[in-house]
């Protein structure tokens, strides 16, 4: 095993022992450690539009979208389905989602719905997951509440491209900015970890906990 790969499997250990009062990892903690064990597994980026089985479809690990590395933490760290549960909810309340205004479909497609970081905002607000956004990009202060293992958070990347990671580490309290914050994200070059605030223009759009109960 390379040093990168014994970190992201020495990481993802630690993550999983630290447990809850019940003694069990929390669901943040768990979707943080899941997303770090794609460290080095997802080594592209491929954003065409693939048929894929449903549900639990997915495309190849090797690839994929931003939106899929939240896909595939809360697969393997929640066993929760998000590709089935955008699908159901988009079949409820179609119109809720920004699939029609955005990209002119005229229906849900359970092959790409789910992988669209604009569905995944409208997904997490209507299950009550929503911590904070903006209707406006922030610009140079970040995330304004404080962040935590686990949570999703959302960017738009020059100020128009929507772009989703999973928060991995947090400093101490002293870091009321969130400045040292860390999060596992796919931007273009695979799955990667890096500091929030390399993301410079910071545009911070949405602070999501999911799901909200521990």
């Amino acid at each position: 095993m390379d040093r990168r790969g014994f970190l992201t499997v020495s990481a993802a250990t630690w993550l999983l022992s630290t447990r809850d009062a019940r003694g069990m990892p929390s669901p943040g903690q768990r979707l943080a450690a899941a997303a770090r064990a794609q460290l080095a597994i997802t080594t592209g980026y491929d954003p065409n539009y693939t048929r894929i089985a449903y549900p639990n479809g997915d495309v190849p690990r090797s690839t994929g979208v931003c939106a899929d590395v939240i896909v595939r933490a809360a697969r393997d760290g929640l066993g929760l389905d998000l590709q089935k549960l955008v699908h159901e909810d988009m079949e409820k309340s179609f119109d809720s989602y920004p699939s029609r205004r955005v990209w002119g479909e005229k229906g849900p497609d359970s092959n790409i719905d789910h992988r669209r970081v604009l569905n995944l905002q409208v997904y997490f607000q209507r299950a009550g997951a929503r911590i904070w956004s903006a209707t406006v990009p922030t610009a140079g202060d970040g995330f304004p509440l404080r962040l935590e293992v686990g949570d999703i958070v959302t960017w738009l990347l020059d100020a128009r491209l929507p772009h989703i990671g999973i928060i991995v580490g947090t400093p101490s309290s002293s870091d009321a900015n969130n400045e040292r914050a860390r999060a596992v994200h796919n931007i273009g070059r695979g799955v990667e970890e890096s500091g929030i605030n390399e993301f410079s223009p910071r545009r911070a759009i949405g602070h999501y906990r999911w799901p909200r109960a521990a």
